[in-house]
């Protein structure tokens, strides 16, 4: 298989979509360890500079699997790598939508809004430990990263280019002071 890089991207990108249940960021941290450290396709800079760049445009995060698929494919790569992302959980929301209206107000629908809930947000933590680690792990990035989410759930509503700018100008202003 590693001789097929397009059948590589299939390989790793489809289970993780349909492990994909809190969107994009649940699924960053394994993302991480399978392009980086199982099949070295990137180094850890190389996913992070992806990531940021996959954050900063439009559309949503997930790109960044586009991203690591022109990274190890080209166009192609790209292509197989998105198809292999979207595809598989997009027939199965199809599939399960259809299934899941039919049922809705019964008991077990109930119980299964509950249960994923957690099992979202804890991927999503994952994802945000994954690339906070990636990325150094320092105490300021730490800070600044708590301070910036307990902004965005004091003042949802606030553009999250605002936070980010902000914690932008933190990080200029510390790399001016040499600190």
């Amino acid at each position: 298989m590693r001789d097929n890089p397009l059948l590589a991207l299939v390989y790793v990108f489809a289970p993780f979509s349909l492990l994909s249940i809190g969107g994009g960021p649940s699924i960053f941290a394994p993302m991480q360890h399978e392009t980086v450290d199982v099949w070295q396709w990137l180094t850890a800079r190389e996913f992070i500079d992806l990531f940021a760049i996959a954050r900063t445009a439009p559309g949503p995060g997930a790109m960044l699997t586009t991203l690591i698929g022109w990274k190890v494919a080209g166009w192609w790569g790209a292509l197989a790598a998105t198809l292999a992302l979207f595809g598989p959980a997009s027939l199965l929301c199809y599939f399960a939508a259809r299934l899941y209206d039919r049922h809705r107000g019964h008991q077990w629908h109930t119980a299964i809004e509950s249960g994923l809930a957690p099992i979202a947000v804890g991927l999503i933590f994952a994802g945000a430990l994954a690339v906070m680690n990636l990325s150094g792990g320092r105490p300021m990035t730490w800070v600044v990263a708590l301070a910036a989410g307990a902004v965005m759930s004091w003042r949802p509503k606030l553009h999250p280019f605002i936070v980010l700018g902000l914690a932008a100008a933190v990080f200029v202003a510390r790399e001016a002071m040499g600190v």
